[in-house]
């Protein structure tokens, strides 16, 4: 009942608070005024992080929120981030690095997953951690993750998993107990290695392009970069509606078009380059041949355009009246001190043109994010207003600009390759038992190396198997390790391992594990390891018989085995006599003790059509059968994801792929 009374978030959204440690018992007034205080220094102190990122959707905002529902007075607010989920990762790098400089804060922040913190780093949570048992739970403390603990032997510190504890007790015992709370270092590697690159990824995110548009939307975008995601969306998610005021673009007319450099961020950019699109003929967009050099700039900002084009025609102009200067606001003296205590502004020289530029970027940061009213512009407003406000629009110096454009970025980050996206998958799985490598072998040759127990053993076999760069051994061993595993109710745990050691066998030591774990040849269990001596079997019976009519001193548990014992001897009489045993390899024991030199193993599949006269009973050879219906399925998926690649990729198994054409 928990999980349903909690509150839903909107999904492709962030929610994020900060609390404040209380010290003391400080009256709600003070607490309100401290948190406002907070608010400007830390917007201040991520100026320069902020001013420099284009968002998806939302940017990053905070406002006070007061005490509410068991919840303490804070300071939070939610980003959506839609199709960029990078902008997420930037919120969460955000709380860390402001609750590092401000260690009396401690961040919460979620999604419509929940704690997608703790989905980063599944792989080494401990056992009791789970969707249900994380609520409230799970912080950002002076820059580093922490996790309230369940109490245990060696440490009494922590809140049982059965009891989801309240904001307030979480807090108290984080700030009290900081060390004790703390996650381990392999959750808070798995974090850091998310959030590695920043801050140098935001600029390595962006993307520069040349594009021809309308003279009102280079005026637009060189006062207010941020403005071309709006545009964009509006364009990716255009319904016919929408087009309807793209047939005579009253706003942005074709014939005054310039070519300019507009910055993107690399989603937004492969939004607009991948959507196919063809203007109405009545929009006076007509674009060159294919063949043309400036064809994609041309394209490009035809689309951008409409995108525009169709933001401005859901608004109307905003009033007339010029908003006051943001000088007279008493905040922007506050917010400039802490921008220039923040080395914002770089040792710049106050007057400078760079000064200017980032001091007009303050301006407009401090009246979106820090001055920002509850019934703030919507994008299309906002660009009618600057549309209104910039003047008459000089477009022959725009036209000179053309040719001191800076060069446009490379999009070829556009394609990737099957070896790119292997690497980018292995990297993601952080290294999980690497037993595989990327050289290519055919099926045909894994079917020979694989052979049997005999031929394993050779020199020359393990010679190719060691260049070839994986082992058979592993995937038998590892789907055994699968089917033994003990797993709960929630399903199975798969049994590979993170660590990046190289698979190692041994043979002696399988084959005493194997033993064990089927029984000796002395103490057959099942009809796949019967001795291939009939005399055997029929003294097996006569003593199964004898215990069978003495078994009122037996154990329930033994009656039970000889029965299905002597149940499966007659279901193998029964199947004898059909063709079923020609789908198994087996392994003739008796041949490959007295004749080394006699054909591999996997020969004797025709070792099934015996003859009436010779009704011995073959032991399976259990991994040579698993291995090859497993590379069979392999080489039916055609490269393709399928349930044996799925499970092998689970079991941090990697084959190299089949490259016989056969």
């Amino acid at each position: 009942m928990d999980g349903l009374q909690r509150r839903v978030i909107q999904e492709d959204m962030v929610q994020y608070k900060l609390f404040l440690i209380q010290k003391d018992g400080s009256a709600s007034q003070q607490t309100e005024e401290h948190l406002t205080r907070l608010v400007e220094e830390i917007l201040a102190k991520v100026a320069s992080l902020l001013i420099q990122y284009i968002w998806q959707h939302q940017s990053f905002n905070l406002k006070f929120h007061p005490e509410k529902g068991g919840v303490p007075a804070h300071i939070g607010g939610s980003t959506q981030f839609g199709d960029n989920v990078e902008d997420e990762w930037f919120v969460v790098y955000l709380l860390q690095q402001i609750t590092e400089a401000f260690p009396e804060l401690i961040a919460r922040v979620e999604d419509n997953d929940g704690e997608f913190l703790l989905i980063e780093a599944a792989d080494y949570l401990p056992k009791w951690l789970s969707p249900d048992t994380s609520e409230n739970r799970v912080f950002l403390y002076r820059g580093e993750l922490h996790i309230l603990p369940c109490p245990s032997k060696s440490s009494p510190v922590g809140v049982s998993k059965d009891v989801a504890p309240s904001v307030t007790q979480a807090i108290v015992l984080l700030s009290t107990h900081p060390g004790a709370c703390r996650a381990s270092p392999k959750i808070c590697s798995a974090l850091r290695k998310r959030l590695e690159g920043y801050p140098e990824k935001i600029k390595a995110g962006l993307h520069r392009a040349h594009c021809f548009i309308p003279s009102g939307i280079a005026m637009v975008l060189a006062q207010r970069p941020d403005l071309v995601a709006p545009a964009v969306s509006a364009f990716y998610l255009r319904d016919p509606v929408d087009l309807q005021a793209c047939r005579s673009f009253k706003t942005f007319p074709p014939n005054t078009r310039v070519l300019t450099s507009v910055t993107f961020t690399r989603c937004l950019y492969a939004q607009l380059q991948q959507q196919q699109f063809t203007p109405d003929r009545r929009s006076g967009f007509i674009l060159p041949p294919h063949s043309h050099p400036q064809y994609k700039s041309h394209e490009l900002g035809m689309k951008l355009a409409h995108g525009f084009e169709i933001l401005c025609s859901k608004c109307r102009l905003p009033s007339s009246e010029p908003d006051a200067p943001v000088s007279c606001n008493p905040q922007w003296k506050g917010f400039m001190d802490s921008l220039k205590s923040n080395d914002y502004f770089r040792e710049e020289l106050e007057g400078s043109a760079h000064y200017r530029e980032l001091t007009r970027s303050a301006e407009n940061f401090f009246k979106q994010s820090v001055a920002s009213k509850s019934g703030a512009l919507s994008p299309g407003e906002e660009v009618l207003q600057l549309l209104h406000s910039c003047g008459p629009i000089n477009l022959e110096e725009l036209k000179k600009q053309e040719s001191q454009l800076p060069q446009e970025d490379s999009d070829s980050w556009l394609d990737i390759t099957t070896q790119d996206l292997e690497r980018i998958l292995q990297e993601r799985s952080g290294g999980r038992a690497d037993v595989g490598s990327q050289n290519s072998t055919s099926t045909k040759q894994w079917k020979q190396s694989v052979g049997g127990a005999e031929e394993r053993r050779k020199e020359t076999e393990d010679e190719k198997e060691e260049e070839a760069g994986y082992s058979l051994v592993a995937v038998s061993q590892g789907m055994k390790n699968f089917l033994n595993a003990m797993s709960s109710h929630e399903g199975a745990e798969l049994p590979w391992s993170s660590s990046t050691q190289p698979f190692s066998f041994e043979p002696d030591s399988m084959a005493n594990a194997l033993d064990r774990l089927l029984g000796s040849k002395e103490e057959e269990l099942d009809s796949d390891d019967l001795d291939d001596d009939d005399d055997d079997d029929e003294e097996d019976s006569d003593e199964e018989e004898e215990e069978e009519k003495e078994g009122h001193t037996e154990m329930n548990g033994t009656e039970t085995l000889d029965g299905l014992r002597k149940y499966m001897d007659e279901m193998d009489q029964e199947l004898m006599s059909t063709n079923i045993g020609q789908s198994f390899n087996l392994t003739n024991y008796n041949k490959a003790g007295s004749d080394n030199g006699s054909p591999h193993p996997s020969a004797s599949v025709h070792g099934a059509e015996r003859e009436e006269t010779e009704e011995e009973i073959q032991p399976l050879d259990v991994d040579l059968n698993l291995v090859t219906n497993l590379l069979e399925s392999l080489s039916c998926q055609s490269g393709l994801a399928g349930p044996a690649s799925n499970l092998l990729q689970s079991l941090g198994i990697h084959l190299p792929p089949n490259s016989d054409p056969s």
